[in-house]
C-alpha cells in the first residue's frame, strides 16, 4: 500500500500582511496540514503568535491546524489553544518535566497530542510516551527561526524514530521540521517521515502547488535513495 505523505506549510515563512490569502493559497495548492509555530522568547529566542491568531486561522481554513508549542509552561496554554481550534498540539520534551501529564491534558481537550525533540535530544526521552501520542516531531534545525539549514545527522535520528514507532505498534505520525527542501525531501521520506513541514521552500517559491507536489512525490520509489526506504511504510 502506498504511503500517505502529508505536507504541512509553516506559516512562519508566510507573508503576515496577507496571511489569510497565503493560507488560502496553500490550501488550494494541496497542503494537508497548516503548521503553526508558537514561540515565547524564552524556550526559543524568538516571539511569534498566540491563541488569537490560531482562532483567526481556524475561521479561514479547513486544513488541520498543527500547532507546535515552542514554549515553557505549555500546560498553562493548552486550554486556550484547544479552544482556538488547534487539531494537533505538539510540546517539547525539553520543556515539559511532567510529559505524561501534559500529553493527557492535551487529549482531555479533544486535541491530538504530539511530542517533539530538539536535534541534540535523545530519542530515549520519548520511548515511554509513544503509546499515548498521535505525532512525533523531529526537529532538524535548532528551533527559533525559519530558513535554517537542515542538520544532516537528523536523517539517522528520523530513521531510528521510525523504527521505534513501528516497534511500539504506535500509529503516531512521524513529522520532520527544519530546512526541508525539494532537494533533501527524498532522503527525509526515505528515513521514514510521514509529514514534511516546509516553510521557506513553499512560501518563497513562485508555484506553491508545484512545490507541494514535488515535496510529496519525493516519497515515490523512483525518488527515494537507498538509505533504508524499503524498511519503512
Amino acid at each position: 500500500m502506498a504511503r500517505h505523505i502529508r505536507i504541512a506549510p509553516s506559516i512562519l515563512s508566510a507573508d503576515f500582511a496577507r496571511l489569510a490569502d497565503e493560507v488560502a493559497a496553500v490550501e488550494k495548492a494541496g497542503a494537508d496540514f497548516l503548521h503553526i509555530d508558537v514561540m515565547d522568547g524564552h524556550f526559543v529566542p524568538n516571539l511569534t503568535i498566540g491563541p488569537p491568531i490560531v482562532a483567526a486561522l481556524r475561521k479561514v481554513t479547513k486544513l488541520p491546524l498543527d500547532v507546535h508549542l515552542m514554549i515553557t509552561n505549555a500546560d498553562t496554554y493548552i486550554g486556550e489553544f484547544a479552544e482556538a481550534g488547534a487539531d494537533y498540539l505538539t510540546v517539547h520534551v525539553e520543556a515539559c518535566p511532567h510529559l505524561h501529564r501534559t500529553v493527557q491534558s492535551i487529549k482531555e481537550h479533544n486535541v491530538k497530542a504530539g511530542v517533539t525533540l530538539n536535534p541534540a535530544t535523545s530519542l530515549s526521552t520519548i520511548e515511554e510516551i509513544l503509546p499515548d501520542v498521535d505525532l512525533v516531531l523531529i526537529m532538524s534545525v535548532n528551533p527559533g527561526f525559519g530558513g535554517q539549514t537542515f542538520i544532516p545527522s537528523c536523517l539517522r535520528k528520523t530513521f531510528s524514530a521510525r523504527a521505534m514507532i513501528d516497534r511500539a505498534g504506535s500509529r503516531a505520525l512521524l513529522e520532520v521540521d527544519g530546512g526541508v527542501k525539494i532537494e533533501n525531501a527524498p532522503q527525509v521520506l526515505a528515513a521514514g517521515a510521514d509529514v514534511l513541514v516546509a516553510g521557506s521552500a513553499i512560501f518563497s517559491s513562485r508555484d506553491y502547488a508545484g512545490t507541494i507536489a514535488a515535496l510529496r512525490s519525493a516519497g515515490q520509489p523512483s525518488s527515494t535513495t537507498s538509505s533504508g526506504a524499503s524498511a519503512h511504510r
